[in-house]
């Protein structure tokens, strides 16, 4: 039986799980799952996914998981010898150092920016006003977390050191849609002369072939 990711493209959640498929090279089935009707909140759904969130994985000998973040982990460690290792080795200070780079990514990055794409993308959508006040306060918050970016990647490649890791792969999927939510961090000639290394690290991330594919 093949591992079966159940969710949807649109979600950054189920992008961030396929990402990491794409890069291991795992073979999946992606079931969609169809939001606009809530599928995710069925019964049948809280059964594998308690929180009405998606994505989850039911693996191949029927092992369900959800938690985006944590398939991720699941699946570099059951597959170490698929695609790059994505994980130092336990133990080592390389490990250690990815473990900062991945808080960095869930608890500096992640917040500011799923309330921003709220405001830009989903309150739009929804057919809601966009609040421009709140945008410019989350947007100044933000602009203080990419000096920090901007420190650490003046120093090396990647968050975590010189080979990429789940830590970086972690901000492909909303990265990518920074342009649809009119956000030229990456982009504007001004934005990149004040975070040069920042750009280029998220320039090349969005390069990637397991970015262009999800």
């Amino acid at each position: 039986m093949t591992l079966k990711v159940h969710g949807n493209v649109q979600s950054s959640n189920t992008r961030r799980v396929l990402l990491v498929l794409k890069e291991k090279n795992i073979p999946y089935e992606l079931v969609a799952v169809d939001w606009i009707v809530a599928e995710h909140k069925r019964p049948e759904w809280l059964e594998f996914q308690p929180f009405a969130q998606m994505p989850y994985i039911e693996d191949d000998d029927g092992f369900i998981l959800y938690e985006s973040r944590a398939i991720a982990r699941y699946l570099v460690a059951k597959y170490p010898a698929k695609g790059p290792a994505l994980i130092p080795a336990a133990g080592t200070k390389q490990q250690a150092l990815f473990e900062q780079a991945a808080s960095i990514e869930a608890f500096n990055f992640d917040p500011l920016v799923t309330a921003l794409l709220t405001e830009r993308l989903v309150k739009p959508f929804a057919g809601q006003t966009t609040d421009e006040t709140a945008v410019a306060a989350i947007i100044a918050q933000l602009e203080g977390k990419f000096a920090g970016y901007e420190r650490v990647l003046s120093k090396d490649k990647y968050l975590a050191g010189d080979e990429v890791t789940l830590a970086d792969l972690f901000h492909i999927p909303y990265l990518s849609v920074f342009g649809l939510a009119k956000l030229n961090f990456f982009t504007a000639e001004e934005e990149v002369k004040k975070w040069p290394n920042l750009a280029r690290w998220a320039n090349e991330l969005l390069a990637r072939d397991s970015a262009k594919s999800v």
